[in-house]
This record gives C-alpha cells, structure tokens and sequence, in this order.
C-alpha cells in the first residue's frame, strides 16, 4: 500500500498560495502556481487513486455523520425496481460526448453507471451542510431547503408570471427539479409544465423513481447542447450546480442551445460555485485537492467568465449575486 503524508501535503500547498484580498478565483484554480502543482499531483496515479479513494471516505462519512443515511438509500436504490426504467428513459441514438465518458466524482464510469446514480441524492442532500457547516443544530432538511430557495427566490424576481413552461438542464436524479417545481408552482395558480433533461439515463431512471406523485412532465434523455425542443418553447431554464462539471466549449454550446429555446422575455439562470466568495477561495488544501481530483474541469470553470458568454450568445445579461456564503446566481433574458 502506498502511503501519501496528506499533513505534509497541506504544509506545502499552503506555503504556494499566494495572498490576495481582492481575488475573482482561488489560486488553486487555473494557471497559478499553487494550480499546476496540484493539477501535477492529480496526474500522478498513484496519488490520484489515493485522492479518489479519500473523497467518497470525506462525502459519505459526511452525509452519515449529518443524518443522511447513505448506505441505505443505496440499498434501498439496488434492491427497487429502478433499472427496469432505464429501458424506457434511455435514448438508444444518443452519442454521449467525449468530456462526459471520463472519470468524475471520484467514479470510473463517472455519472454513466448504477454506483453514481444510487449515491448521487445522498451526495447532494449533503452539500447544503457544507454551506452552513459551522451552524450547529443545522439539519440536512433544512439546510437544503435554504440552498435552493434562495436562488429561486433570486430567479423570481426577473420571471414573468405566470410562468407556463420549466426546463431544468443537468437534472440528475431530480431533486432540483422537483424543488424547482414546486417553489414556483405555489406562486401561482396556473399548473407550470416542467421538464428534467440529463445526459445520463442512470439518474434519470432514479429521477423517475423519486416523483413518485409524477409531477414533472417528463425525464428527458438528451444533450444539452442540441435538444429536441422547439424554438421559443420555455419561459425558464435553469442548470443547478451544474456548470462547473463541464468545459466552457460546451457550455457555450449549451447557452446557445438555451437562447433557441427560450421564449422572447424568458430567463436563464444559472446557480454555482462562486469563484469570488472566499469560503471557495479559502478552502484548506486537502480539500480542494480532494475537489479538483474528481472535478476535471475545475480549472475552466473557476477562469470562464460565464456573464460575457451569456452576453456573446445574445442575451441580455442581468445580474451575478450571491446566492449563499459558497453559490452565486447569474442571471440573463432572451430579449
């Protein structure tokens, strides 16, 4: 077995970084010093398994710790009848792209098996108590329930109500969607037609699982970049948390595709990590190591500016604001 002294590691990493007060990214991201000797280390395989190893020890020891019972709900997931959706949701013709068939999220087949999909609710119920972790008594329930309404409660400001027609890009197993749906449906008194697009059938198969009252229209099986939607068929379109999982070539390719599909007036809104908060910022260096380690595109993320792409594309940007201590809400309308 092979042993990394992961306290060495933090002493060193910490000497790199350099002091910024007026920062827009962190140092370990992009082309800094403190970037390329990470990314170094990330390539090195040996470190990288051990790396890959420790992250899912961190994200289910965390979960468990809070109340989520990670686990069982993969039990629960593995023993349902969950797979026998997959045949149903799955596009056959669907050519996945090359960024999406790499490791991701510390899994081989990344966000393209049955492992990831079990794990990902556990995983996402989870990260709101990575936003608030220093106020005690928080539970996950409540924790995530603040993490999403206040970035819709952002988005609310610039929609035209009432709202007919919901598309959620990245949807994995639903939870945003869901969530998404039903903060806007108890806005108004006209039913909302929403829809849960993901490149994975794995998570759409939970998805559809989970909306066991079946109040989403439809789990769609597509890319993001080039859908099946008619012009001008949505008034909302929202990726959650998912914009840092991809490289900027497709995300413009994806903000294209959005400006097609949206009505004249309607809004995309985006909700992600916040390059300027300084909780990213200041992370300590085993953890956005552990971080970078299972997110590949970090480093384009954290240098994209995401505002200008909107604008290139031609929307009519809006407004970047803090949606949390560790999100930031972007928001744009088609004009």
């Amino acid at each position: 077995m092979i042993e990394f002294p992961l306290g060495n590691l933090s002493k060193t990493l910490s000497e790199i970084v350099i002091v910024n007060t007026d920062k827009l990214k962190p140092d370990w991201a992009g082309d800094d010093l403190l970037s390329r000797f990470v990314n170094l280390l990330i390539k090195t395989k040996p470190f990288y398994s051990i790396m890959k190893g420790q992250a899912r020890r961190v994200l289910i020891s965390t979960a468990e710790k809070n109340g989520i019972p990670w686990r069982k709900n993969y039990q629960e997931l593995a023993n349902s009848e969950v797979k026998e959706l997959y045949n149903a949701i799955a596009d056959a013709e669907l050519v996945y792209p090359d960024y999406y068939q790499v490791p991701f999220h510390a899994y081989d087949e990344g966000n393209l098996c049955w492992q990831a999909a079990f794990e990902a609710e556990s995983a996402t119920l989870s990260m709101g108590l990575r936003v608030w972790k220093n106020e005690p008594g928080l539970t996950w329930q409540v924790a995530q329930d603040r993490l999403r309404n206040s970035f819709y409660q952002i988005v609310e400001k610039y929609t035209n109500n009432p709202l007919q027609d919901i598309l959620d890009i990245g949807c994995s197993v639903g939870i945003s969607t869901l969530a998404l749906h039903r903060y806007f449906s108890a806005q108004q008194d006209l039913p909302i037609t929403t829809i849960g697009l993901d490149l994975s059938p794995y998570m759409l198969a939970v998805a559809k699982k989970r909306d066991e009252q079946q109040e989403i229209s439809q789990w769609f099986h597509s890319k993001a970049e080039k859908t099946k939607f008619a012009d001008n068929s949505f008034d909302l379109v929202t990726l959650q948390f998912l914009v840092h999982e991809l490289p900027r070539k497709a995300t413009q390719e994806i903000f294209t595709e959005m400006f097609r599909i949206l009505r004249p007036g309607g809004v995309i809104a985006i909700v992600d990590n916040n390059p300027a908060s300084p909780v990213i910022q200041n992370l300590p260096p085993v953890l956005f190591t552990l971080m970078k380690s299972t997110e590949p595109w970090s480093d384009d993320y954290y240098t994209f500016n995401i505002e200008q792409s909107l604008v290139d594309t031609g929307f009519n940007y809006q407004t970047t604001v803090a949606s949390d201590p560790r999100h930031r809400a972007i928001i744009a309308i088609k004009s």
